[in-house]
């Protein structure tokens, strides 16, 4: 292992503590504080989640401004230490201002931005201090760099809760801030061991240039320009999708991010059609480059459905939770613990025991069908946990030991889709283009929890809760069931595009350090952002 990843590994699973220690008790604070006032539990639960959900947009929306700050202007290094101190001025709010609102929403918006800044660093980092020579340890320090994330996690997620409970929250939340500011020092130590990548300049060949050659160009002797109207289409639903916020149809972010994937779909869409025409003006590695992030970002976009079931672990069944039988010392919120600790009982009996197992048999699961089979168990738990909200609305009693196997079922899915997507999107992204797709990677997360905000806003239209009624299921019960046929209908098309997905090695070649592009410096190719996106959990 590379002298200096101790120095990342040690630095992430102190981030992760803070992040998770503060993100798990979140709701359940929310609800009986802030929220206290609303009459009706099912209106201080639906308003806890809304925040909740906004929160966790906003820390995988702010890696694009990581990214970009990194790539242009400081470096990976410079840009996780400085976001780092916002983090922590962040994690001071919350302590502080516990019955502020303004002052607590104010730390979260700092948390979101730091935490989210430094997304599209981190992995990317880790990345960094690769190359040919010892890529065959990327997977196992992936696996490590996972495994420690979940660590932090799992003790998080047994501490904070007690402490909200017997101390209070500003200890509740006070204690993430100290683990953040030891994540951003053990960092600072690592600082003369890191292979620095320093930033890019501005590249005529970027992602966002080829695109916008492709769409404008002048159309071919009888060749149209059906392209450029579909992105044109695009940004006239996106503007649409805006003007529907002052009208109280979205709340804001709801109308910012359906924009956004207005115009990342459509946009996207015709670009593919018109790509061509982009060569001559940039060089073919660039054309060719953009070609590759549009097939990844098919399979960003089906993997959406899986972060709109794993986040609502820290929402929903939280709140789900909360209404079975347990004993008195404990609260909901240490149902979360299961998670990490499932997570660093799973991947190894996969890398140690499953896996090998399965190659002896012939068996090769690639990152693509591992994928698949993890969409396919996050759907099965949401099934189980279905079934479990149609118990306790009948009146059992039904014990919080039966979320155990929704637990387990996730928590699978969730290490053959996390974890695995962590090391396809690094070694999918095209040399010049590692930002972007690292980036776009996180960027699915927003949009996971935007599906989430959507369907519960759907819930104050009269037309649909007289629909749900007419089924004879609760709201959440409904809900419940759909989202799992929506993660069952995403695990069917992922397995059908990726039987048509050609894997690629996008490593560097060893003995040539990458110079400020992030190549090779004898094969200086055309670079678009490259810091990358730590998708590393969060499931996060």
């Amino acid at each position: 292992m590379p002298r200096q990843i101790p120095f990342i590994i040690g630095n992430e699973g102190c981030e992760r503590f803070s992040f998770y220690g503060m993100r798990n008790i979140l709701t359940v604070f929310l609800a009986m504080t802030f929220f206290s006032y609303l009459p009706v539990e099912g209106d201080r639960q639906a308003a806890a989640k809304e925040v909740f959900h906004t929160f966790v947009i906003g820390v995988y929306f702010f890696p694009l401004l990581g990214g970009w700050l990194s790539d242009r202007f400081f470096g990976k290094y410079n840009t996780v230490f400085w976001l780092s101190l916002v983090y922590c001025a962040g994690h001071a709010c919350l302590a502080i201002f516990e019955s502020n609102r303004s002052g607590f929403y104010t730390g979260l918006f700092l948390i979101a931005l730091g935490s989210g800044g430094i997304k599209p660093l981190v992995s990317a980092f880790v990345g960094d201090q690769f190359d040919q020579s010892n890529k065959h340890l990327s997977k196992k320090v992936y696996d490590a760099f996972y495994w420690i994330i979940n660590f932090g996690s799992f003790f998080a997620s047994l501490i904070m809760p007690t402490l909200l409970k017997s101390h209070g929250p500003s200890v509740a939340f006070g204690v993430p801030g100290v683990l953040m500011l030891i994540a951003t020092i053990v960092f600072w130590g690592g600082r003369r061991r890191y292979v620095v990548v320093p930033p890019a300049p501005p590249n005529p060949d970027s992602f966002t240039r080829v695109a916008r050659t492709a769409l404008l160009a002048r159309a071919p002797e009888h060749g149209g320009r059906l392209g450029l109207a579909l992105a044109g289409l695009g940004g006239v639903l996106a503007i649409a999708a805006l003007v529907l916020w002052p009208v109280g149809v979205f709340t804001f972010v709801e109308a910012f991010c359906l924009a956004l994937v207005l115009l990342l779909a459509f946009g996207g869409a015709g670009t593919w059609m018109q790509l061509e025409r982009a060569r001559g003006a940039h060089p073919d590695e660039a054309v060719e480059g953009v070609r590759s992030v549009l097939r990844i970002l098919v399979v960003f976009a089906l993997v959406t459905p899986f972060w709109s079931l794993f986040d609502q672990k820290a929402s929903t069944w939280v709140l789900t939770a909360g209404k079975m039988t347990k004993p008195d010392w404990f609260s909901p919120a240490h149902m979360q613990a299961l998670n990490p600790l499932l997570v660093m009982a799973i991947i190894p009996f996969n890398n140690l025991l499953l896996y090998p197992w399965l190659k002896r048999r012939g068996i090769e699961l690639s990152a693509l069908r591992r994928m698949t089979i993890g969409l396919f168990f996050a759907a099965a738990s949401w099934v189980v946990i279905g079934v479990i909200q149609l118990a306790i609305d009948g009146g059992t009693a039904m014990s919080i030991t039966w979320q155990i196997l929704p637990y387990a079922l996730l928590t699978f899915g969730e290490v053959l889709v996390s974890a695995t997507g962590l090391e396809f999107a690094y070694s999918q992204a095209p040399p010049a283009m590692k930002g972007v797709i690292m980036s776009f990677w996180n960027l699915s997360v927003t949009i996971g929890n935007l599906w989430v905000l959507l369907a519960n806003s759907s819930l104050g239209n009269q037309g649909v809760t007289e629909s749900i009624a007419k089924t004879g299921l609760s709201k959440t019960a409904f809900l419940m069931f759909f989202f799992a046929a929506f993660a069952f209908v995403a695990a069917v098309a992922f397995g059908l595009y990726s039987r048509r997905y050609k894997m690629v090695d996008n490593y560097r070649d060893a003995g040539t350090p990458p110079d400020a592009d992030g190549q090779p410096s004898d094969e200086k190719a055309q670079e678009l952002p490259q810091a990358s996106v730590r998708r590393s959990k969060d499931k996060r």
